[in-house]
């Protein structure tokens, strides 16, 4: 190995997860990923046992990110509870709106593809997807308890229907390529919590 990783799993991961997200997982082949990370065979099967395997890891590590990341935007981004939900819904749109396929959502990009031939990948994706919902549905209620949130619905059913438009509008905007999924997903977002852009 020509370059030292201080965390050579890590690395495999990383170089996973971009051409993953461009390429989709069976379309990249272990060959590949063994090129693109400059790593041989066995350093490969030292921490995954297999594609398979590989592919769990991935969406495990994937989800922590994203957590942290969604924990630092919502900091950043301050104010109200309202305000923050609608500063993660601008961040995803822009997100998945961006030339570079190596910043879009893995959820997005693996679901439909791995849903039916891998249990234990689908159950990650599964167990990530109700983590966001989760935060989301805190997200709501602090709203709700701050006077910036307005909603019809418990928390939690409500951050189930956030989640499912703005999926279902990344996958409309993977086919139309204009954004208009996205300004309408916001439009009734901010309709559902019954708030305005801040």
């Amino acid at each position: 190995m020509n370059v030292k990783h201080s965390d050579t799993r890590t690395h495999i991961l990383a170089q996973g997860r971009a051409v993953m997200a461009q390429k989709g997982f069976n379309a990249v082949g272990l060959t590949e990923l063994l090129k693109l990370a400059n790593v041989p065979k066995g350093s490969f099967y030292h921490y995954f046992e297999s594609k398979e395997k590989f592919g769990q890891a991935l969406i495990q590590d994937y989800v922590a990110t994203y957590m942290d990341d969604l924990e630092s935007l919502l900091d950043d981004a301050g104010g109200t509870a309202a305000n923050q939900l609608l500063a993660y819904f601008r961040c995803w749109q822009q997100s998945q709106t961006d030339e570079c396929t190596s910043n879009k959502c893995l959820v997005v990009k693996l679901s439909a593809e791995i849903a039916d031939f891998s249990v234990e990948m689908r159950e990650a994706l599964q167990h990530g997807t109700d983590r966001v919902i989760a935060r989301l549905a805190s997200l709501i209620e602090a709203g709700i308890d701050d006077g910036s949130i307005h909603a019809d619905v418990p928390a939690g059913e409500l951050a189930e229907w956030l989640y499912q438009l703005w999926l279902g509008a990344s996958l409309l905007d993977k086919l139309r390529k204009n954004g208009a999924a996205f300004d309408d997903a916001m439009r009734l977002t901010e309709r559902l919590i019954d708030a305005t852009k801040t």
